[in-house]
Order: C-alpha cells, then sequence, then structure tokens
C-alpha cells in the first residue's frame, strides 16, 4: 500500500477512534517508538504509540468533545512532499450559542514501511491567536470536562 493510501486508511481509523472512543484502532498506524508533535495548545511532542493514543484522547476529550460537533475537511491533499504525506485541513466545531469555530491547519506523516513514525500537526501564529479569542470569549459555553 502507497503512503497516501496508508494515510488515509489511518485517518478513517482515527474518526472511528473519535466515535467510539477505542483508540486501540490506531494500533495499526504506528511504529512502537511514534512521535507526535501536537499544536503546542495540546501538549507538544509526545513520543511512544501508547502515549501518543493517551494524548490524543486526551486532547480530544479537552476540547473537540465539549463542542455539539465536530467536522473536519481536507483542503489540500493529501500529497506526497519529501517522503512525508501532507495535507492541509480544516476543521469546524459547532457550540450552542455561539458562531462556527473554523480552524485551519497542516498536518504531515512520515512512514517507515506501513506505519506512522513521525507525525506533526501545524497552526500559524495567527490561526492560534483566533482560536484563543474564541475560546476567550465562548469557552464558558462549553460542555464541562
Amino acid at each position: 500500500m502507497d503512503a497516501i493510501a496508508r494515510f488515509l486508511s489511518y485517518a478513517a481509523a482515527f474518526e472511528e477512534a473519535y466515535a467510539s472512543d477505542d483508540w486501540s484502532k490506531l494500533d495499526p498506524y504506528f511504529t512502537e517508538d511514534a512521535v507526535y508533535h501536537a499544536l503546542e495548545a495540546f501538549g507538544g511532542p509526545i513520543a511512544g504509540r501508547a502515549a501518543l493514543k493517551a494524548g490524543f484522547k486526551q486532547a480530544v476529550d479537552m476540547f473537540d468533545k465539549r463542542f455539539a460537533s465536530r467536522t473536519v475537511d481536507v483542503l489540500d491533499g493529501p500529497l506526497l512532499r519529501d517522503g512525508r504525506v501532507w495535507m492541509r485541513w480544516a476543521a469546524t466545531y459547532e457550540l450552542e450559542g455561539a458562531p462556527p469555530l473554523r480552524m485551519v491547519g497542516e498536518e504531515t506523516a512520515e512512514f517507515a514501511g506501513d506505519r506512522i513514525r513521525r507525525l506533526e500537526d501545524r497552526m500559524s501564529d495567527a490561526e492560534v491567536t483566533n482560536v484563543q479569542a474564541y475560546l476567550g470569549a465562548h469557552g464558558s459555553k462549553l460542555k464541562p470536562v
């Protein structure tokens, strides 16, 4: 399986894990020593498959699942760039009594065989500022943790 097809399979498994809260669905997609360079707001680098899965769970529990809904759209890619899979995404979060929050970022996955060895999410400083401003204005409406 080529890297782009494998990445798309991982993305589908991530959405299944998100919906079911069964993060073991991601085991076949990461090396044991995988590193995830998360958005700084979600904790920065995480090393090791077990820690990575725990980090995903914590991030979605503390952020995504506190909204009424979330949709993720691919804006560009996935493409192969310098031996890595790259894509640009947008996530839209709905919250009752507030306008939608739209976040735009990029994700890069580096593979070792058919498993991700390094995953990185990035957002511009301006995008981070917009998210912080949104949370400052509407964070009190989020579901409790």
